[in-house]
């Protein structure tokens, strides 16, 4: 089994695979959540990504536009090929919610357990590769760690709160994964799904990534990633989510494109949203409206980065 989970981990589709790894977080391993008592352990170096992120929501009509600059300095992620590729997701949380509010309230240092495939729903199986994944914010960098797993073992680890079959390095990660499952009895709360075109920078921009994510649905029950489920759009489908990631700094080039085109950043949370569209949380001032166009025209939802 450990052999197989090597070679697993090796073979599955990464779609940010172009980024440089970082062995340790910024901000130190052993940093502590005083609220949870969680230290956070250093990741493995082939699954952690230290990044700064910026959002944008952009009408679809100005897509196309945005496509062919991305297309001009950068390269399409390999994974997506020239439609993108389907990326759903699990999130967990606690019975009050507290990730959302950690979110919602701006915390300095806050994070979410989701599980993740990369792919169609629809073709879902026990043997799917998935991600666990913690994603966290420090400050004002994004730090993600994952391990990929089967998804049945996935199902194993995050609902029936069992340690799996595992490699070495993957050890401290399951135990902090299952630290957290257990000591805050998360459980799933809801789902995030959407079509996604990825673009990753190359020559001096190595290291930033742009994603442009389509038809942004979700839902509240069901969450089975590979359930025969109705999803709803969380996100009006007149618009798509931009997000740049960048290990250091985002190029010139592109911030000046965002300032030509008017792009308003949004500190939108895509489980944020689904949360709140199923009315299991009130509608906070972040949170897109239905027909979107406050959001476009640089309301309340617009934010410093």
């Amino acid at each position: 089994m450990r052999s197989w989970l090597r070679r697993a981990a090796s073979q599955a589709p990464d779609p940010q695979s172009s980024s440089r790894p970082q062995s340790t977080p910024q901000g130190g391993p052993e940093t502590g959540d005083d609220r949870g008592g969680h230290a956070l352990r250093a990741p493995s170096r082939l699954h952690a990504f230290n990044r700064y992120e910026i959002k944008y929501l952009v009408p679809t009509g100005d897509v196309p536009a945005l496509r062919e600059h991305f297309a001009a300095r950068m390269d399409r992620d390999s994974h997506g090929g020239d439609t993108g590729y389907g990326v759903w997701s699990v999130y967990y949380d606690t019975a009050d919610l507290r990730f959302y509010w950690e979110k919602i309230e701006g915390l300095k240092f806050r994070r979410k357990l989701r599980v993740r495939h990369y792919g169609e729903a629809s073709t879902v199986t026990d043997d799917s590769i998935v991600h666990v994944e913690i994603k966290q914010r420090v400050n004002r960098v994004t730090q993600k760690r994952r391990v990929a797993l089967p998804y049945h073992l996935a199902r194993d680890l995050c609902d029936r709160r069992q340690l799996v079959e595992h490699t070495p390095e993957q050890r401290a990660f399951l135990d902090e994964v299952l630290e957290l499952l257990c000591g805050l009895d998360l459980r799933p709360v809801a789902m995030t799904g959407y079509q996604r075109e990825a673009f990753i920078g190359r020559d001096s921009d190595l290291g930033l990534r742009v994603t442009l994510d389509h038809r942004v649905r979700g839902r509240d029950r069901d969450f089975h990633l590979g359930a025969d489920a109705e999803n709803r759009l969380i996100v009006p489908a007149t618009f798509s989510v931009l997000e740049i990631k960048a290990n250091e700094r985002v190029p010139y080039w592109l911030t000046d494109l965002a300032a030509r085109t008017n792009l308003s950043i949004v500190r939108m949370s895509k489980y944020c949203q689904s949360v709140e569209a199923f009315g299991r949380a009130p509608r906070s001032l972040f949170h897109v409206p239905d027909d979107a166009e406050s959001a476009a025209a640089g309301s309340p939802l617009k934010s410093e980065v």
